[in-house]
């Protein structure tokens, strides 16, 4: 494909694939693409998703920001790479069965994300086009390749368990255990007096709130979700 015709590709795709353009000018490089990209997670995973800028990242390198964008069009495309390190590849192999192959590979994303907090505050603006993150997919079509669902269903599917992934990774990066006594001292006669009798009645409960995020919890979203799933699969075998 011609140096035109990349252009129009969404950014970092070419880099992602391994295509880079014609060198330039001047002296040899100080860095690869990939020692950049390496920086950027190591930046994110120090200071967070905020720290994400260029100038930060120059800085990490020890190179002006100016410098940067001789390897790097954008911060946009900087993203795209970030994205493809962290998610890295999906597992080699899943179990057999479409259930708890789906319940594997999400469970594998959620552990990126537990590796990474930052992958869930990436903005996505599309389908993957980068090598891991197609590969996540691939592995993901694979799994319910035989379940008789088309293949609208089966993106339907994959989006409604990446967004499990996401939502559930915020959680458990966000949610901070509490301290239900005090908690119930302060809200019980709030709650009775405008009229929150169930609620207060949930406060009460002294598991309330006390562990933050549990297992239990996570399964219990993704076991609704898996459900949902396998009903659909019956209805259209039906």
């Amino acid at each position: 494909m011609n140096e035109d015709r990349i252009e129009l590709l969404p950014p970092g795709t070419a880099l992602a694939w391994g295509y880079t353009a014609a060198p330039r000018r001047g002296p040899k490089p100080a860095y690869t693409v990939a020692q950049i990209v390496d920086a950027a997670v190591a930046q994110a995973d120090a200071e967070g998703y905020q720290a994400l800028s260029m100038p930060a990242i120059a800085k990490r390198l020890g190179i002006t920001a100016n410098a940067l964008y001789r390897y790097l069009r954008s911060k946009e495309e900087l993203l795209v790479l970030v994205a493809e390190a962290g998610w890295g590849l999906p597992p080699e192999s899943l179990p057999g069965d479409w259930r708890p192959a789906v319940a594997a590979w999400a469970h594998a994303q959620l552990d990126r994300c537990r590796r990474h907090p930052w992958l869930v505050e990436l903005p996505v603006r599309g389908g993957p086009t980068t090598p891991n993150m197609l590969r996540w997919l691939e592995v993901f079509l694979e799994a319910m390749s035989g379940t008789g669902l088309d293949e609208d269903d089966v993106l339907g599917c994959v989006l409604l368990v990446d967004g499990w992934v996401r939502s559930t990774a915020a959680l458990l990066r966000d949610v901070r255990p509490s301290a239900p006594e005090t908690l119930n001292e302060f809200l019980q006669p709030l709650l009775r007096e405008h009229g929150y009798p169930r609620v207060a009645a949930l406060l009460s409960d002294a598991d309330y709130g006390e562990n933050g995020m549990q297992d239990a919890d996570v399964e219990f979203g993704l076991d609704r979700i898996l459900d949902g799933i396998e009903a659909l699969i019956e209805q259209r075998r039906r």
